[in-house]
């Protein structure tokens, strides 16, 4: 059974409370953050000699007291923090003693901060609480319990943009419960029917092309994988949130394999085990436009969303095989693994006839990404080569890592091919995730801004940014940090 996603943030409230009043309130758990200036004066107060014990012990933060008062958990943090990995971690060791916990309502306090830095900190704490708060589906007969707050107070007063804050962590939530969901559940038509259903509930423009239309269109390259399942479920299904009066428009093009086999190279040694999670490229871009939509943002935005599965059968497509694209490029199959490219190619070519201001692709598309990278960063490659630089800061600051790879022409060189205007991919060793974007690029117009993201960072043991979960919905909270930046406002990205 398709379990919904349904997630209503906390109500959140500032409040001017000094932290005698927040001590004294109803609050069943108080998260304390203090400056590390003001640890003196807080360990001098009778009621935080058990912090001062836990420190002399050797314990680590968050110092941890419980009394009739409830749970208080106490952190010292440099008054002049720096918003990097180091941080998040940070931040996510902070709300880890609340996994499992039933709290209703929730306390968060930051002393000896200057307005700036308080901000900073308490968006950084209160997205890490929203993003735990999310309740991810499953199957279990007997779960552990999980806590969910109905109130969050910030204070002393700081300035907050609740509304961003709360839509971002509902877009990323509904990354995360769409890709844990299994392949049992999130079939290509279960997933055409939520994306319309969450259409009609949000007000988005929706558009279904099914393959019997991308037949009539020549979408070749997303068929070709389409083939192998031969139910008909696969389609390409575009999204819009279309504000009064937009300041600019985007698109968001998300890979959506619901289950990838391998094809005819078949995923061997268990590498077949997770392919549920090969429509994480789609969750993210659904997502972003879920959280841009409640955000209220004065953005134009196209979601295309390329849902399929990557089947074998008879009439599956092989090694060999020359298909035409939708804007008339031949490709010569070289390995049916690699077909996150081929939907992609096609969605990319669909996508940049609405001319958008900026383009963004999100896949989770090769191996060789996240063996370059490991599972803490995703790969990113954009036309424009001189955003490059601040997207690593981007990155940074949202808690998403990414660094950039080459996207030179040369590296066309690998996908010469002797029958096609280009082969799927290089058929022996090459860096393939270089030559995958280059191959992407040949469906995206030059003129058109575009950064594409190999997302190896959406699943990391540990967790990413503000969220906890392995499953991390990557991309979300960086492409609304980039939104809110220069980057994509000009040709030039400056």
């Amino acid at each position: 059974m398709l379990q919904p996603f349904s997630y209503l943030p906390p109500k959140t409230t500032i409040q001017t409370d000094a932290l005698s009043a927040v001590m004294a309130s109803q609050a069943q758990v108080k998260l304390l953050l203090i400056a590390e200036t003001e640890r003196s004066n807080l360990l001098a107060q009778p009621e935080f000699a058990g912090v001062a014990s836990q420190i002399a012990l050797g314990q680590k933060a968050p110092y941890r007291l419980a009394d009739e008062r409830g749970l208080q958990l106490v952190v010292f943090v440099t008054p002049t923090p720096v918003l990097d990995h180091r941080l998040y971690q940070q931040a996510r060791n902070w709300v880890a003693p609340l996994a499992g916990l039933k709290v209703a309502h929730l306390a968060l306090h930051l002393a000896g901060f200057d307005d700036q830095n308080r901000a900073l900190l308490a968006e950084l704490a209160l997205s890490t609480l929203l993003a735990a708060n999310v309740s991810l589906p499953h199957h279990k007969q007997h779960a552990d319990t999980h806590g969910s707050y109905q109130t969050i107070a910030v204070s002393p007063d700081c300035e907050l943009d609740l509304t961003r804050i709360h839509a971002e962590a509902q877009g990323n939530g509904l990354a995360r419960h769409l890709a844990v969901l299994p392949a049992s559940d999130l079939t290509p038509q279960h997933y055409r029917t939520l994306a319309r259903d969450l259409a009609k509930e949000e007000g988005w423009q929706w558009q279904e092309y099914d393959e019997a239309a991308l037949g009539t269109l020549g979408a070749g390259a997303f068929l070709a994988v389409a083939r192998g399942s031969e139910d008909n479920q696969a389609a390409i299904v575009k999204l819009s949130y279309c504000p009064t009066k937009p300041e600019r428009q985007i698109a968001l093009v998300g890979k959506g394999i619901c289950h990838d086999s391998g094809g005819y190279n078949l995923k061997v040694g268990g590498s077949m085990y997770g392919m549920h999670l090969d429509m994480g490229g789609s969750a993210v871009a659904l997502g972003t436009l879920l959280a841009i939509s409640r955000a209220k943002l004065p953005i134009e935005v196209h979601c295309w969303l390329a849902i399929a599965e990557n089947h074998i059968g008879p009439r599956a497509y092989k090694p060999g095989e020359v298909v035409t694209a939708i804007n008339g490029t031949t490709i010569e199959v070289v390995d049916t693994d690699a077909e996150g490219r081929m939907v992609l190619a096609d969605a990319l070519a669909m996508a940049a006839q609405d001319k958008p201001d900026l383009l963004i692709d999100y896949a989770t598309l090769t191996g060789a990404c996240k063996r370059a990278l490991g599972s803490r960063y995703s790969g990113a490659f954009s036309n424009r080569p001189a955003w490059l630089g601040e997207l690593i800061s981007l990155g940074q600051r949202s808690g998403e890592r990414v660094w950039p790879f080459p996207l030179d022409e040369d590296y066309d060189d690998n996908l010469d091919s002797e029958w096609a205007d280009l082969l799927q991919c290089a058929p022996g060793a090459s860096p393939d995730h270089i030559d995958a974007a280059r191959f992407l690029s040949r469906f995206v117009p030059e003129q058109t801004p575009w950064l594409h993201l190999d997302l190896s960072g959406f699943r990391n043991k540990g967790g990413n940014g503000v969220v906890s979960s392995e499953v991390t919905g990557f991309g979300v909270r960086l492409t609304l940090a980039l939104l809110a930046s220069p980057l994509g406002l000009d040709d030039q990205g400056v």
